[in-house]
Parts: C-alpha cells; structure tokens; sequence
C-alpha cells in the first residue's frame, strides 16, 4: 500500500477523494493537514489529523501528497510539495494560469517526482456511455455533440459582487467536460468563445459557450450556466445516421451529496429511467429507436491508475500536455472577460 496525505479537509477530501482512494484498497491515508481542524466531517481512524504543515512536508515515508485545497492556492502548496520531494496529485482546475503548470511540470521532472492533475470525470457513467455509443457506429459519421453542465443556482453568482479569476464559472466548471474532450478527442484546431456575466460588468462569470472545432465536420460545444430552472440534457450527440441524447448526469455526485457512499452496490447507477435514448437508421435505412444501458461510472478508477502510475510506472492517466491544453483553453476564455472588464 502506498502512503498519502491531504492538504485540505473540506467538501473536496472528504467528498470526492476519500471514499474513492479508500475503495481500492490500495492507498493508506497516514496525514491530513488543514488550517483548522473542524468538525464538520466525521475524522478517519488511524489518520494523523494536523494544522501543522511540516507534518507532511518532513514525512519521507509518504508516496503521494494529495491537494485539495482552493484553487488560488493549488500552485502553492503543489510547489512546496514537489520542493520538499513529494508525488502530486492537484485538484482542478490544476492552476489558474498556463505558465504556472508548465512550471510544475518542470519542478517535476527536474526532481524525478510525478505531479497530475485530478480528473475523476473521465469516469462519468454518461461520458463513458457516450464513448460507447461513438464507437458502435450506430451514428454514422459524428457531426456535432454538445455538452451541457448547467444548474439552477442564481443565488451564488448574486452573492459575488466582484469578478475574480478563481470563482469563475468557467475555471470551476469547465475544467470537467473540456478535460473530457480532451481526453477523447483530442486538441482541438480552433476554438470560439462565448463566456458571459448575466448580472453585468465586473461581476462573477456565470455562463459559457465553448465550441471547439475539429477535422471537419466535427464541432463539439460544451455550455453551462447557473441560470437554468430546467436543465439542458448532458450529452446531444448528432451523426449522419442518427442521433443520442442521454438526459441524465452521472449519478455518483447525486449519491455522495445524500451521504449514499460506494461501499454500495448499487451507488452511482443508472436507472432504467436514466438510460439515454438511441434514434438511427440501420443499413437497410430502418428507423430504430432504442435506450442504451448506461456505463458504470467509477471514480475509484481513477485512483487505481493512479497506483499503477507510482507502484507499477506506467504512463499517467492524465497526460501533462492534456492539463496544459486545458488550462490554456480556460485561460484564454476567462481574458475574454478581463478585456471586456477593462473597457
């Protein structure tokens, strides 16, 4: 078992690392250092809770150091970590500008250490149904797909009265579903931009609208927005023979929100009611329509290569050039406002 310890013990740890790194059974989690120590999650057995930081950066006895703490402070803290000759793992978005992961990368080569970014997502049950039916043919040539992370929550963007890099929309959210693209697709050849403050001027970014343009004809355009009683579907996938809508989000956040963890079987499925819907014509130009069982969604795989990354050495599941194009990718949306701020 390899050792770990968390900067941070907020939503992030306890949420969305923890129950995951634990399900592998591959990892022992020996410190978790935070500012203050609250009560607000229930402390694991065995783990040496601290607000002493030196307590991680003096354990040599540690194979991963685990930072989940906000995102203004991921650069920091990932560089005192790799400084004092501990493996990474960073939370997204990874940091808030290019050059600042690039250096991190550097650090790490340099040291011989392995820094990576956290993205769970490419685990979502819907993105991997999506691949799945990508790849069945079923659509013919693929045309178009959007992709589309929205909520109804104007009461977050209304309680911020003043832009700031770090809490926008965009860096906190599209650091998910761009990184998926990514990841399948590719870099893109172009991008367009459309990045919004609903509530005005130098207010938080609520809204985007990214297309990104592939060989032609493919456009893949990945939207989001706090403003939207009634959620748009996450993936609309167009093709020349036919088309697939899958409704419904990944169901592992809904679980680990009601405290429903993974040590069930049943945690993060899909329900038949979830199932995305598959319209098409066959060879003989036969019009089907069909649900298509969902993929098992499971964050504890990202953990497991993971492991394989430091115990085993095989390539990271994230590739730096792919954390590098993301974060260039928000870059770049969030100048767009910066510029229309400074007007």
């Amino acid at each position: 078992m390899l050792n770990a310890a968390f900067i941070g013990n907020g939503k992030s740890t306890n949420r969305y690392h923890l129950p995951f790194l634990l399900k592998t059974n591959k990892f022992r989690v020996k410190t978790i250092y935070a500012r203050t120590i609250k009560d607000d999650w229930a402390k694991l057995a065995g783990v040496h809770y601290t607000t002493n930081i030196d307590d991680v950066w003096q354990d040599d006895d540690l194979d991963l150091v685990i930072i989940t703490t906000p995102n203004q402070w991921h650069y920091h803290y990932a560089k005192l970590a790799l400084e004092h000759g501990h493996n990474v793992l960073l939370e997204k978005p990874f940091t808030e500008k290019p050059e600042e992961a690039r250096e991190l990368f550097q650090l790490a080569k340099e040291k011989g250490l392995m820094i990576q970014g956290y993205q769970n997502r490419r685990f979502d049950s819907d993105f991997l149904t999506v691949q799945k039916v990508i790849e069945s043919g079923r659509l013919g040539q693929l045309l178009e797909v959007e992709m589309h992370y929205d909520y109804y929550r104007p009461e977050v963007p209304e309680a911020v009265h003043q832009y700031s890099r770090t809490s926008s929309y965009l860096f906190n959210h599209a650091c998910h579903t761009v990184d998926q693209v990514l990841s399948y697709w590719g870099q893109p050849e172009r991008i367009h931009y459309d990045v919004r403050q609903l509530l005005g001027k130098n207010r938080m970014n609520d809204y985007f609208d990214i297309d990104l343009y592939y060989e032609h004809p493919l456009k893949i355009s990945v939207k989001s927005s706090y403003f939207r009683l009634k959620e748009r579907p996450s993936f609309v996938l167009y093709g020349t023979k036919g088309v697939f809508v899958k409704e419904k989000k990944d169901r592992q956040e809904y679980d680990l929100k009601h405290f429903y963890l993974p040590d069930h079987e049943d945690f993060g499925l899909d329900r038949p009611e979830d199932y995305g819907l598959l319209t098409y014509l066959d060879e003989k130009n036969t019009y089907h329509e069909e649900k298509v069982i969902s993929e098992i969604g499971d964050y504890s795989l990202f953990y497991q290569a993971l492991y394989e990354t430091l115990a085993e050495g095989r390539q990271k599941l994230v590739r730096d050039e792919e954390t590098i194009s993301l974060i260039d990718i928000l870059d770049q949306g969030v100048q767009e406002i910066e510029r229309a701020d400074s007007l």
